[in-house]
């Protein structure tokens, strides 16, 4: 993937902000849930779970999203340089780690950190450690 810095948008971010805090909030305010997409895909997939709908719709709008934004704006252009073995196994790993650290990315970073969680702090200080690592080493290496 590549990311144009020259192309900053500061305003169309910080409403995209704003619109997932709101989200996330209307999610724990109403459904006492936290908006961490692997505890609202792995609940939907394990077996007895009683509250499928409201994750079902939360996955749904996740993928609908994209398409209404196309009926306004064309969608950013996407170069993905990595080769699909090399994607499958990334999100593999990702899938992985999401299990042992109890939860994603923006599960950790957006609610738990916003609930002021001392797990999410040490989860998102150790995402973000290892990706500075990561990015530092393959530059050294490619």
């Amino acid at each position: 993937m590549t990311i144009d810095v020259t192309q900053f948008t500061p305003w169309p971010s910080f409403f995209g902000g704003v619109l997932i805090g709101c989200a996330a909030w209307i999610l724990i305010l109403f459904c006492g849930r936290i908006a961490g997409i692997s505890g609202i895909l792995g609940g939907l997939l394990s077996p007895g779970t009683s509250d499928r709908g409201w994750r079902l719709a939360f996955l749904i709008g996740l993928i609908v999203s994209p398409v209404l934004y196309r009926l306004f704006r064309p969608l950013p252009a996407i170069d993905i340089s990595a080769s699909w073995p090399v994607v499958i196994m990334a999100g593999l790993l990702v899938g992985i780690g999401t299990r042992y650290g109890s939860g994603c990315t923006s599960g950790h970073g957006v609610c738990g950190l916003s609930r002021l969680s001392p797990r999410s702090l040490v989860a998102t200080l150790t995402f973000m450690g290892v990706g500075f690592v990561t990015v530092w080493l393959m530059g050294l290496l490619i």
